[in-house]
């Protein structure tokens, strides 16, 4: 059921007007708790019932004695709707809302964004992308933005812009649902901090953090971690041998940093056993993690029973060295995680993406990691602009061809998985924007997988993913891939 469903049901159980008026009021009170000693707000509303909301909190913020310029954009509201009920109540609370975007206050401490809402399908034009023009005119002015519902002008299901102008809020307030596109692609950027009021409706028995299983995905975060460390205990009596072994396959000469971090990463997760099979071994010990130990490229050619049960990760700086040991390993592991080059390979050769099909067949699962342009690569797309305009799309694309769980990278990573709901994570922040934090997820993925091999891949991914993008949050600045490392290792102490 979409957010649009959604709400017409919840209004269907109300009285006239009586969730819009709810919805207003919360406008109004968080704008009083994010401007306690605010006295002038700027309000543009639309003509729907997100302009109704603006209307009703305009109407509230007067009677606490704010000056309120109100400013109407498009049409006026059709008679009889919640729309036309604001707009009425407001001129009868005295506010005299102009229809023109010209001079406006230069000094407002708040500015509700009240223009566009879930209706919202095409880019802004005329009087409504005038209108964002002056919201952002306000926001440089240094009045804070606040959005009701979404920021105007964003595609509330992918998270991307409808055109060339959109609201960058400061704050959003989302009423009975939480919109995927608030949670992926700019969506995150553009929403500033999020709050959500379910106006008294009920939201079924979802778990804390996620949205309700009818929504088109499950926004996923810390609980995922905490789900994993109560399920998947380590008892009094562990050792390496139960743990598991990842065996990392990449580390090509001059990239070798990738299959260091991603090795150290399984370590850290808690496997028993990690390996790196590089193409070019030295033999030497790995600087600061003489736990790590060599997989020699020869043992690829023994007979697959002899290794079958290894999780593999493969790609972290393999680049095209690893080619036949990958195809040994997609005809041979039970459990591969792909990454990085492996990706770029498989994109590249039919035969790779035959064997990577055939094992779902097996019952084998294999789980992959793209960031946009790799996923863009595997999908034949033009560039990674094509993926980041529907996330959601992409991501299921690529599990419905692969047979494989899928994580989507970037800002509100997606996970894919045929026949699950799609998933998008929350945690994380652009601290993760740096080199090698992919080789650290991948594994993370593997340590993770070793340890627990009856975990479905789709749980495990969004665990996976979540701690890596909780280990990151309240980090000032760009976060170093080892540093990741450490962070993500304290919250096997900390808590979840």
């Amino acid at each position: 059921m979409s957010s649009r469903r959604i709400e017409s049901a919840a209004l269907s159980r109300h009285a006239p007007h009586a969730l819009i008026e709810r919805a207003g009021l919360a406008v109004a009170r968080l704008a009083l708790a994010l401007r306690p000693l605010g006295r002038l707000a700027v309000v543009l509303a639309g003509p729907g019932n997100n302009g109704g909301d603006g209307l009703i909190a305009a109407r509230h913020l007067a009677a606490r004695g704010w000056r309120v310029d109100l400013r109407l954009v498009g049409a006026e509201p059709t008679p009889g709707t919640d729309a036309a009920h604001a707009l009425d109540s407001a001129r009868a609370a005295g506010l005299a809302p102009l229809t023109d975007l010209g001079t406006m206050p230069r000094d407002a401490d708040l500015v509700i964004d009240a223009l566009l809402g879930l209706g919202a399908s095409r880019a802004p034009e005329g009087a409504f992308a005038e209108a964002i023009r002056a919201v952002e005119a306000l926001r440089r002015a240094g009045g804070l933005v606040l959005s009701v519902d979404l920021p105007s002008g964003l595609d509330a299901r992918t998270g991307q812009p409808l055109g060339a102008h959109v609201v960058e809020a400061d704050h959003t307030l989302t009423f009975l649902t939480l919109k995927s596109g608030l949670f992926t692609g700019e969506g995150r950027a553009l929403a500033g901090r999020l709050w959500f009021d379910d106006l008294g409706e009920p939201q079924g028995d979802a778990p804390g953090g996620e949205v309700a299983a009818h929504a088109p995905a499950l926004l996923f975060g810390r609980e995922r971690i905490a789900h994993w460390q109560r399920d998947f205990p380590r008892s009094a009596s562990s050792h390496k041998g139960r743990h598991g072994d990842v065996v990392v396959l990449g580390g090509a000469p001059t990239m070798r940093g990738a299959a260091w971090l991603a090795a150290t990463s399984a370590l850290a997760a808690g496997a028993g056993r990690v390996y790196a099979a590089l193409p070019d071994d030295d033999g030497l010990a790995w600087p600061a993690r003489p736990e790590l130990m060599h997989w020699d490229f020869a043992r690829w050619s023994a007979p697959a029973d002899a290794w079958r049960d290894v999780v593999a990760v493969c790609g972290c700086g393999g680049g095209t060295a690893i080619a036949p040991a990958l195809s040994t390993v997609l005809h041979g592991a039970q459990r591969v995680v792909l990454d990085a080059d492996a990706l770029n390979l498989v994109a590249t050769d039919e035969a790779l993406q035959a064997a990577l099909c055939r094992r779902a067949a097996h019952g084998w699962p294999t789980l992959l990691t793209p960031h946009p342009l790799e996923a863009a690569r595997l999908l034949g797309f033009r560039s990674a602009a094509d993926v980041q305009a529907d996330r959601l799309a992409a991501a299921a694309q690529l599990a419905a061809r692969f047979g494989a769980t899928v994580v989507l990278k970037g800002s509100g990573s997606v996970v894919a998985t045929p026949q699950e709901p799609l998933s998008i994570n929350s945690t994380g922040s652009s601290a993760l924007a740096t080199a090698g934090s992919g080789d650290v997820l991948a594994g993370w993925i593997g340590g993770m997988w070793a340890q627990s091999p009856e975990i479905p891949p789709h749980a495990l991914a969004t665990a996976a993913v979540a701690w890596h993008g909780a280990a990151a949050e309240g980090h000032a600045g760009p976060m170093l891939a080892a540093d990741l490392v450490a962070a993500m290792a304290a919250l096997h102490a900390g808590a979840a």
